[in-house]
């Protein structure tokens, strides 16, 4: 089994949906990457929180087998995102970002970190993730995250990132963002064109859409769950599942993983969406999975 790096934030977030609210529940990229990648295979973390990290946080993590020797504490506070959702949920309204600890987040991998087969670097910003790229060996596939915040102030830099990975996860608005174009299916081989050879966009409630430069287009809705609770996270559970299934084949990803990749994030992230933090993705099981892609199938087959 492949190992997988993770290199992204550990957070604690204050959610308002029309649901409720929960404050100061477990967030961040990768610690909703790791919960839906673990499922599938090993997970190494690299990031940094602060002494109020809570150690019943760091064992979730522990008892799914991820190694957490890159993880750092440091004096200070965790960081703190607090946001709203309304109407169709699509898009959250910030409230209050409190960098904290990550705010001088300086990624440093261990040695034995440095040989891993799969990296996925979440949305940090593009200097980190290039330095990460300077630490691994010969990684047999490379992913990324990014968000607009970085596509308006630093997009020569994240442009950088782009040439050196084999696939970008971005959501629809930053894919318009990124390339000028007036919607996902128009900007898809536009950001191909600059460096990656696959690019999957992600569309809430109505999917996902992956490009490649070997076979076009693969375009899927998502599955109908009826009540959402809280969204955020859902990229990253969905990154989480597609770097997990793919490190779980035995052989270099071809694009026919990467679609099977895209359906099992897809499956993932539809438990995430269903209650506030990551409270219903760390119960989720394989069989939970099995019995929704079952579902999923009667919704996409003819």
């Amino acid at each position: 089994m492949s190992e997988i790096l993770v290199v992204g934030s550990l957070a604690y977030d204050s959610i308002q949906t029309p649901s409720g609210k929960v404050d100061r529940a477990l967030g961040g990229s990768a610690n909703y990457f790791s919960l839906a990648a673990s499922l599938f295979s090993k997970v190494r973390v690299v990031g940094v929180v602060g002494e109020d990290y809570d150690q019943s946080d760091y064992e979730l993590l522990h008892s799914r087998g991820v190694d957490l020797s890159g993880l750092s504490k440091v004096p200070g506070k965790t960081f703190h995102w607090a946001g709203s959702y309304e109407g169709d949920m699509n898009e959250a309204k910030t409230l209050k970002t409190e960098l904290n600890v990550f705010e001088h987040f300086n990624p440093q991998l261990p040695e034995h970190f440095r040989d891993s087969s799969f990296v996925f670097l979440a949305n940090i910003a593009p200097e980190l993730q290039l330095q990460v790229l300077e630490q691994v060996k010969a990684p047999k596939f490379v992913g990324m995250d990014t968000m607009n915040f970085w596509i308006s102030i630093k997009k020569e830099k994240l442009i950088e990132v782009l040439k050196k990975v084999d696939l970008v996860l971005i959501n629809e608005g930053e894919a318009k963002m990124l390339t000028g174009a007036a919607n996902a299916i128009s900007a898809a081989p536009l950001i191909t064109a600059m460096g990656p050879e696959a690019v999957v966009i992600k569309r809430g409630e109505y999917g996902f859409a992956m490009y490649s430069k070997g076979e076009g287009y693969f375009i899927l809705p998502a599955m109908p769950i009826p009540t959402v609770v809280d969204p955020t996270g859902a990229g990253d559970t969905f990154a989480g599942g597609f770097f997990g299934y793919l490190a779980a084949q035995k052989e270099k990803p071809t694009v026919a993983h990467l679609k099977q990749a895209c359906i099992m994030g897809s499956m993932m992230a539809s438990h995430t969406i269903q209650d506030f933090s990551i409270r219903a993705l760390s119960k989720v099981t394989l069989s939970d999975l099995e019995k929704r892609l079952a579902e999923y199938k009667k919704v996409i087959t003819v």
